[in-house]
């Protein structure tokens, strides 16, 4: 199989490449800015605002499969239009596509998330991604769109880092924002194992647990072991950032649909 992943030089995007190269497939990886250093991968420079470029590397290319997991949190051209030229060019190419969505596609309440619950956006980065949902679903009504939450991986990912940043002083963790953290090796299971599937529409891929990001550097302290008396917090409504507070996802039909196990943050946290 030839697989394209849109947005390699990304933490999802480039554990997608490799775990995919580990499994013999021939694995073609875009990037914009930074070339990542993958090996097996075949590495192409892709913008994917430009439409007829987006086509154009998917024409020569002609994958079997397509990943689209590039993103910029305040650019509505690469979160939504970029998208949509990604679904388009795969639905011409008559290739699988996975679209890789978020749980900023919905306005946030108590009760977890199913699976098709319409996206209810009430911040910029979660209409883009609700933006992005549906024309995917328009133009490539067979693609699956994975909704997951905040990714973690090592001590070298975003969010470890943020949380190490706040456990140093350096940065500050909310204690209102709730999620359901996943790890970056389950998700990429979760989407390659969804490939080989002919599952459409929306479903909710993230971990087991429903954590705060102030809970979540506790985990980090404990995983590092390091003294979290100095860890800074604040409340997201102290920020003015309108995000929504609590969105949990319910992904108990991804359990059941792949043999992929979804663990929670206080088990792949861990000492």
């Amino acid at each position: 199989m030839t697989l394209l992943v849109v947005g390699a030089s990304g933490h999802l995007g480039g554990e997608l490449c490799r775990r995919a190269v580990a499994a013999g497939e021939r694995v073609i990886g875009t990037y914009h800015t930074r070339e990542p250093t993958l090996a097996g991968v075949e590495s192409r420079r892709l913008d994917v605002r430009d439409r007829a470029a987006v086509r154009a590397l998917v024409t020569a290319v002609r994958p079997d499969a397509v990943v689209g997991t590039s993103y910029r949190f305040d650019d509505w051209a690469v979160t939504a239009d970029g998208a949509a030229h990604v679904a388009l060019a795969a639905a011409e190419a008559g290739a699988r596509l996975v679209h890789v969505s978020s749980d900023a596609v919905h306005g946030g309440r108590a009760e977890p998330y199913a699976d098709d619950e319409p996206p209810s956006p009430t911040f910029p980065y979660g209409a883009a991604k609700a933006a992005a949902e549906v024309t995917v679903r328009s133009v490539h009504p067979a693609a699956a769109l994975v909704r997951t939450s905040l990714i973690l991986g090592d001590r070298h990912s975003k969010q470890v880092r943020l949380c190490l940043d706040a456990l140093a002083g350096r940065a500050t963790l909310f204690t209102d924002e709730v999620r359901c953290p996943v790890h970056v090796g389950d998700l990429a299971d979760a989407v390659l194992t969804l490939v080989a599937t002919d599952h459409a529409g929306p479903l909710n891929v993230a971990g087991a647990d429903a954590l705060s990001r102030a809970e979540l550097g506790l985990l980090v302290a404990r995983r590092y072991g390091l003294d979290p008396i100095g860890m800074k917090t604040t409340t997201s409504g102290n920020t003015g950032r309108g995000r929504p507070l609590t969105v949990l996802l319910d992904s108990s039909r991804a359990a059941r649909l792949l043999p992929v196990r979804l663990r929670g943050a206080h088990e792949f946290l861990a000492r």
